[in-house]
C-alpha cells in the first residue's frame, strides 16, 4: 500500500511526495496560517511536515490508527481521533499532549474544530457525536444515528453541526446539540461531509 502523503500545485501538478509513514495515511490537514501540515496513519502516529515538506515531529501516544486530524481555528492545538477510541490534543508550539479526551466505546472516524474555537466534535463507529470544550472537557454527546458516524462538519459561521453515517443520513445539529433535522435519501452510507453556509442554515 502506499504510505506517503503528496503535495500537489492548484494545476494538479506534482510539488514533492512526503514519505515517513509505515502504513496507509488516512487523513491530512494543514495548519491555519498554511506552515505545517499535519497526518494521521495506520501505524498510529500523527507526523508533522514543515511547508517545504520536511518533517518536523512524529507525535506518538495512540494505540491503534489514526483515522481524522484537525487544527483549531487559531492553529494553537491539533486534535486526533483514533481506532482506540480517544481524541488527542496535541500543542503545536511545545509538540506535546495536551489533553486525553475518553468518551466514545468505539473507533472515532472524524473530529472538526468549530470555526470559532469554543467546540471540538467527534463522530464515532459507536453511533454517536460526542462535543467537547477546547481543554478536553465532554459537553454532551449526540444520539440519534442507529450505525457509525464517519464524519463531522461545522457551518462556516460555527451556528450548525452536521454528521454522517453509515445509515446513509446526514444529521444536523445545532452548535449547543440540539438536533434539528435528519436528511434522508442517500442510497449509499455517508463518508465525508464539506460545509456549506447556505445549505446549514
Amino acid at each position: 500500500d502506499d504510505t506517503t502523503v503528496r503535495l500537489w500545485d492548484p494545476d494538479g501538478a506534482s510539488l514533492r511526495t512526503l514519505q515517513g509513514h509505515q502504513h496507509p495515511v488516512w487523513s491530512v490537514a494543514w495548519s491555519p496560517d498554511g506552515r505545517l501540515l499535519a497526518s494521521g496513519s495506520n501505524d498510529t502516529t500523527v507526523r508533522l511536515w514543515n511547508r517545504d515538506g520536511t518533517l518536523l515531529r512524529t507525535l506518538q501516544g495512540h494505540r491503534n490508527p489514526v483515522r481524522s486530524v484537525a487544527w483549531s481555528p487559531d492553529g494553537r492545538l491539533l486534535a486526533s481521533g483514533s481506532d482506540d477510541t480517544t481524541v488527542r490534543l496535541w500543542d503545536r508550539d511545545s509538540l506535546l499532549l495536551r489533553a486525553l479526551l475518553q468518551g466514545h466505546q468505539d473507533s472515532v472516524w472524524s473530529v472538526a474544530c468549530s470555526p470559532e474555537g469554543r467546540c471540538l466534535a467527534s463522530g464515532s463507529t459507536d453511533t454517536t457525536v460526542q462535543l467537547w470544550n477546547p481543554d478536553g472537557a465532554p459537553l454532551r454527546n449526540l444520539r440519534g444515528h442507529e450505525e457509525s458516524v464517519t464524519s463531522v462538519a461545522w457551518s462556516l459561521d460555527g451556528r450548525r453541526l452536521a454528521s454522517g453515517s453509515w445509515d446513509s443520513t446526514v444529521r444536523l445539529w445545532d452548535a449547543d446539540g440540539t438536533p434539528l433535522r435528519s436528511l434522508a435519501g442517500q442510497q449509499t452510507p455517508n463518508m465525508v461531509i464539506v460545509p456549506n453556509p447556505a445549505a446549514l442554515k
